[in-house]
């Protein structure tokens, strides 16, 4: 879906050059990412080659050294999460930041809970209620009871409530971070089904971080390979494979071990 006045043709978010140092360290060499509207893209490199300090820098939690953001074809400065946020961009981290003694309603509206008069009224339980179940059930999150504390459901329920927060206020591009991390096949099921509702039925615009190659293929349109501190590949999932990545991967890893960047056995640093 567009907003009135928005190009459907313009990229939901681009960046173009982005780069950033850590003192004597380049985690990033001119960045330069495409996404489109309602297209779930693949981030994908070991550990250190810069695809999370890319994903912070886009969430606003860090600032580029130079290069520019735009969303919707506008140039965007991002000082801070809140001004992320204010742009439509979410994030949902592998802690999922719920509250466990929490129930389903509270942490759906945490931190933005409904009030009867203004921010310092009686908290509206019963409004919250309605609106969490109602909304749960438009996206196709089925939780028996919201009721229950977050730290009774299964993990993919608590990962479909975290996304469900991000996206309950109108977000319009969603980062997640290992979104099906030890989770057996059907708990992955429900993730899968409910990223593609929203990317494909809500033009929600996904970038996905995944260490795990297969999953990738089940979750994206595109992958986009960071090494060193640029994006070296950019192919949609149908044109690629598990093998071919996989090999890529391998070759970066064994030129790192000849440029003596890495030794034997080391996975490298985050």
């Amino acid at each position: 879906m567009t907003a009135p006045g928005v190009d459907a043709g313009v990229p939901v978010l681009r960046t173009e050059g982005i780069t950033k140092r850590f003192g004597a360290v380049v985690a990033l060499r001119g960045v330069d990412i495409a996404l489109a509207r309602g297209e779930v893209l693949g981030l994908v490199g070991d550990n250190g080659a810069g695809k999370s300090t890319f994903v912070k820098i886009v969430c606003g939690f860090q600032r580029p050294d130079s290069g520019r953001i735009l969303v919707d074809g506008n140039e965007v400065h991002l000082h801070s999460v809140k001004d992320a946020r204010a742009h439509g961009i979410e994030a949902v981290y592998q802690d999922l930041a719920l509250v466990p003694q929490l129930s389903v309603y509270q942490n759906l509206f945490l931190n933005r809970e409904v009030t009867t008069l203004g921010r310092l009224g009686w908290l509206s339980t019963r409004k919250m209620r309605a609106e969490a179940k109602a909304y749960l059930d438009d996206i196709k999150v089925s939780i028996p009871n919201i009721e229950a504390e977050a730290e009774t459901l299964s993990g993919g329920q608590r990962q479909a409530i975290a996304v469900a927060r991000a996206t309950r206020q109108n977000a319009k591009i969603l980062l997640l971070d290992e979104p099906l991390a030890a989770m057996g096949a059907k708990e992955s099921a429900l993730i899968i089904d409910l990223v593609k509702d929203l990317s494909s039925n809500r033009g929600v615009s996904i970038l996905v971080i995944d260490h795990n190659y297969a999953h990738l293929f089940e979750l994206c349109d595109r992958v986009n390979v960071f090494q060193q501190g640029r994006v070296t590949f950019d192919r949609r999932v149908e044109e690629t494979s598990l093998e071919e990545l996989t090999e890529l991967m391998v070759s970066e890893y064994r030129r790192q071990v000849m440029a003596g960047h890495v030794e034997l056995g080391d996975a490298g640093t985050a």
